[in-house]
């Protein structure tokens, strides 16, 4: 056999070690951790709902290249070694009328989807279900451009729901427990918006009028950890919708707690009961009370400055 006259066989291997080594170089170079390298591009979540996503992400696409794997090497094996020869007349052996083959490639992937289905519908049951009694309850109101996040059950010395509104001076700050169940309940007074938390990995739209838009307009979650976070919203919903972000503050139970009590107090040096953020300065927690950004100029997202339709 000459030097250029190669078995498919031999060809075949050689295209396998090609392919080897272009996928170690692909995974070497994307400099990611083996961690970062299984959430194959899933973000990572700060909240139970989050990871159990997550590993149905994992796990779907750890199936579609075990798939795709047996079938991209189907495909070789025929091209390899079943293809007809140039010195020869006749055509590769021909499978038609194979009930057991045909059999396969009906039941095979309608196990596949069924699977699929399963693990995707019980993975949507737990992220979407919703405990009787949460530990904390937020309202969320949306408008254009900015956010209104109020606590239900905690009253200033006036009378009023405790609540947090943004404005064109100051993003609003959204501080929550972690460890315990939030209920958010959202609402918009004008368009559709999205409540959007890219570390919870799970957005919402809000809508004008939710009960008769069939829209559930309410989720849960639990956050896992401390840090401060910022939301967006997820919506296209007019001229200033890239400003119209919110900042996140998860804290241990015992710090919300003492948050709570300051946002229920008057502040001796205004008259007036403490804002969030003057609530936070006061605590004194360092870079978790301290907002990163306190202002939305030059755009314009008072809301009074606008007529709302809602």
């Amino acid at each position: 056999m000459g030097r250029n006259e190669r078995t498919p066989a031999a060809r075949f291997g050689r295209a396998g070690k090609v392919a080897a080594l272009v996928g170690l170089i692909a995974v070497t170079a994307s400099g990611c951790s083996f961690e970062e390298a299984l959430r194959f591009g899933w973000p990572e979540g700060v909240t139970p709902q989050a990871q159990e996503m997550r590993q149905l992400w994992t796990g779907a696409t750890i199936a579609a290249l075990v798939m795709g794997v047996i079938v991209w090497g189907l495909i070789l094996w025929a091209v390899a070694f079943h293809r007809k020869r140039a010195d020869s007349d006749e055509l590769p052996r021909q499978t038609q009328y194979n009930v057991p083959l045909e059999l396969g490639l009906v039941v095979i992937p309608t196990i596949m989807v069924l699977v699929l289905f399963y693990f995707t519908a019980t993975t949507e049951t737990s992220v979407l279900a919703k405990e009787k009694d949460p530990d904390t309850t937020v309202d969320v109101t949306a408008f254009q451009w900015n956010w209104e996040f109020s606590y239900p059950g905690y009253e200033t010395p006036d009378g009023q729901t405790v609540n947090t509104v943004g404005s064109s001076d100051e993003i609003p700050l959204l501080v929550l427990p972690t460890s315990q169940t939030i209920q958010y309940n959202l609402r918009s007074t004008d368009v559709i918006h999205s409540f959007w938390v890219p570390e919870f990995n799970f957005k919402r739209d809000v809508m004008p009028f939710p009960e008769k838009n069939n829209q559930d307009n309410a989720f849960q979650n639990r956050i896992d950890q401390t840090g401060a976070f910022v939301g967006r919203c997820a919506e296209l919903c007019g001229t200033y919708h890239s400003a119209m972000n919110f900042e996140v503050r998860a804290m241990r139970p015992a710090q919300f707690d003492q948050y709570m009590r300051l946002r229920t107090q008057v502040n001796p040096d205004t008259g007036e009961p403490y804002t969030a953020r003057e609530a936070l300065q006061r605590m004194n927690c360092g870079e978790l009370c301290s907002p990163r950004a306190v202002t939305t100029q030059p755009f314009n997202t008072d809301r009074t400055a606008r007529t709302s339709s809602g």
